[in-house]
């Protein structure tokens, strides 16, 4: 079964980031939350989740890593060295890298994004250094995923859902919640 992790820095965005939680259990992967520094985490519009273990603690094989966006999360998250190490071993170790709203900004920082086909939030384009930008809700190339913002939340997460678990599993999912 796949595994994927979410980490969650304090100002994420809610609804990027359970949509990602809800729709991926969904499916019958396996999520583990991390919070950045602390297991309690409050989001952007303080709504606070409660993380699985913090990312220090983290030691357990994973097959993708999620990041959502939001301020000052994605900010937070750009700001941690564990973060964009941890990103930089997934991508060079194939694993899927994806991030929504202005979290792809996390990913060219920790340097993987040079000339791959992105998206962002309105706005970022300018930390996308070396990256070949679209406005498309979502982009994926090769093993790096990325998306827009909060009304692009469900496709992202169906496009995880399809890259870790099959396009039939993705085409189920997103017919029981009628999108």
């Amino acid at each position: 079964m796949p595994h994927a992790i979410i980490i969650l820095a304090d100002g994420f965005e809610e609804i990027e980031a359970v949509t990602c939680i809800d729709l991926l259990r969904r499916a019958g992967i396996t999520v583990t939350v991390l919070g950045l520094d602390a297991v309690d985490v409050r989001g952007a519009q303080n709504l606070w989740v409660k993380a699985d273990m913090p990312l220090a603690e983290f030691r357990d094989s994973f097959d993708a890593v999620v990041l959502p966006g939001g301020m000052p999360g994605t900010t937070n998250l750009a700001a941690s060295e564990e973060t964009l190490n941890l990103i930089r071993f997934a991508y060079e170790e194939e694993k899927l890298c994806a991030a929504i709203c202005a979290a792809p900004a996390v990913l060219a920082k920790a340097g993987i994004l040079s000339e791959k086909k992105v998206t962002c939030y309105p706005g970022c384009e300018s930390y996308m250094s070396g990256a070949l930008l679209f406005e498309d809700a979502v982009v994926t190339d090769y093993n790096i995923i990325t998306s827009r913002a909060v009304g692009t939340a469900i496709p992202f997460a169906l496009e995880l859902i399809e890259v870790l678990a099959g396009q039939e599993t993705a085409r189920k999912i997103k017919a029981a919640i009628l999108y």
